[in-house]
């Protein structure tokens, strides 16, 4: 089965492609900017890879977020509930964590079929 990489860097890729399954990397918004921006910035960014590796936001099978703060639970669920296939919503977790820099304030990872 082949494996294809979508913009592959030294460090990851930002998208791993393995048979009728995509996996993306985290995604994280600009710095600076409040968790609803960065987390409309992520799920462009989401719809993006998936469609780069044929696939779309209907066929997301799991969904990790981590929340750099957990006040900020709501405003990002009022995003992701704006966005997310109200038909075909995936298994999903939340939790809070300490990301990459202290201006990340969501940082979103998807598997979806393709």
């Amino acid at each position: 089965m082949s494996i294809r990489r979508i913009e592959p860097g030294r460090r990851m890729s930002a998208a791993v492609v393995h048979g009728n399954t995509v996996y993306l990397a985290g995604q994280v918004g600009n710095p600076g900017e409040d968790v609803s921006k960065q987390t409309e910035t992520v799920l462009a960014e989401i719809d993006r890879l998936l469609a780069e590796a044929g696939s779309d936001k209907s066929k997301i099978l799991q969904a990790t977020i981590w929340l750099a703060d957990m006040k900020d639970f709501a405003a990002m669920n009022a995003v992701w509930d704006a966005w997310v296939d109200p038909a075909n919503p995936p298994a999903r977790a939340t939790g809070e964590s300490a990301l990459a820099a202290p201006e990340y304030r969501v940082e979103i990872i998807v598997v979806a079929a393709i």
